[in-house]
């Protein structure tokens, strides 16, 4: 246990000032915490494929455009480490009181991600590990570590400039890779979640260019803090409330907070809306078509000084269950 919890810790102790490169954000990161915490990694029954795009501000010239394939699954967690309430019956919310001993158990993953905002290019690769740790017959903690590699890369297609040594472009920092490190813990139940994790933790700088001055060409990446929560209240036996809020911290960015509440029916359709402070409204949906595929997506309309230069952005989420042995319909811990 100790063990675990230094795991964790470890993320907070890498304080400093950051100066570039903002991670994408997602409107439905509710439906795949392990964008933000790689501590989620293996805690389902199953193996948690989802395939994710966003378009952000559609109709303006180069604004972001992301996609993303996150891959995790369970290792050792055993029949015996399971509700048996969320199978694939959708006609109840309510879950069995059956209750098998919870053990420890680990948990591995994979992402890849690529966006692109104008000639600017990011992806990137990661894997993780986490291990989950019950506390009491209904609580369980776990803390996982994601370690991987981020390339930045400038399309020249895309750029026009006066000066064709121009050294803004042409000192060969543009293309680039540069090793990246997420931590994270997450507390969880059936009825409740709270995760704080960071990401880019490692300092990445940059040679500085002859022509100019440190604080100007440093270059770090940026370090981003994750807090989030979500609650669910069963409110009849066919329907279910869940209210949810992400406080991000990146610096020198100002704090973002998002705070969403979705409500889903038997399991197995869901609606919501967010809002995202200063920034955008968002509508969501999405269904659980079978124990093996769900879709949703996601509309933003924004609310800040661009407003009047987009048409919104659009989110899709494609998920599969994999190895699905038990046919659950529902998460039964991170819905």
């Amino acid at each position: 246990m100790n063990k675990l919890l230094a795991l964790g810790f470890v993320c907070l102790m890498f304080a400093g000032h950051a100066m570039a490169q903002q991670k994408p954000q997602y409107s439905q990161y509710t439906l795949n915490n392990y964008l933000l915490n790689p501590a989620i990694a293996g805690i389902e029954s199953y193996a948690d494929l989802k395939l994710g795009t966003r378009h952000q501000w559609s109709g303006l010239e180069g604004a972001p455009e992301s996609y993303y394939a996150t891959l995790h699954m369970p290792i050792g967690m055993g029949a015996s480490s399971v509700y048996s309430g969320q199978r694939a019956k959708e006609s109840t919310t309510k879950r069995s009181s059956s209750y098998r001993r919870a053990k420890p158990h680990h948990g591995i993953g994979a992402m890849a991600m690529s966006t692109r905002t104008g000639p600017l290019k990011r992806g990137s690769l990661s894997v993780s590990y986490a291990y989950h740790q019950p506390i009491t017959r209904d609580l369980r903690l776990s803390a996982g570590v994601a370690p991987g590699m981020i390339q930045y890369s400038l399309d020249p297609g895309y750029v026009r400039i006066v000066n064709p040594n121009d050294p803004a472009v042409m000192d060969g920092r543009i293309n680039e890779v540069k090793f990246d490190l997420n931590m994270g813990l997450w507390l969880y139940s059936q009825s409740f979640y709270v995760g704080l994790a960071g990401a880019q933790l490692v300092p990445s700088k940059r040679e500085y260019i002859s022509s100019g001055s440190p604080e100007n060409n440093n270059g770090e990446l940026q370090k981003h803090y994750f807090a989030t929560a979500g609650y669910r209240v069963d409110v009849t036996p066919y329907i279910s409330v869940i209210p949810s809020v992400m406080v991000k911290m990146a610096q020198p960015s100002p704090v973002s907070v998002d705070a969403s509440l979705k409500v889903m029916y038997s399991n197995r359709l869901w609606a919501g809306a967010s809002y995202r402070h200063q920034e955008s409204v968002a509508a969501m949906a999405g269904i659980n078509i079978s124990p093996l595929l769900d879709l949703a997506y996601s509309y933003d309309a924004s609310t800040s000084p661009l407003a009047g230069t987009n048409a919104g952005s659009h989110e899709v989420v494609l998920g599969f269950k994999l190895r699905n042995t038990g046919k659950i319909l529902c998460p039964e811990w991170a819905w």
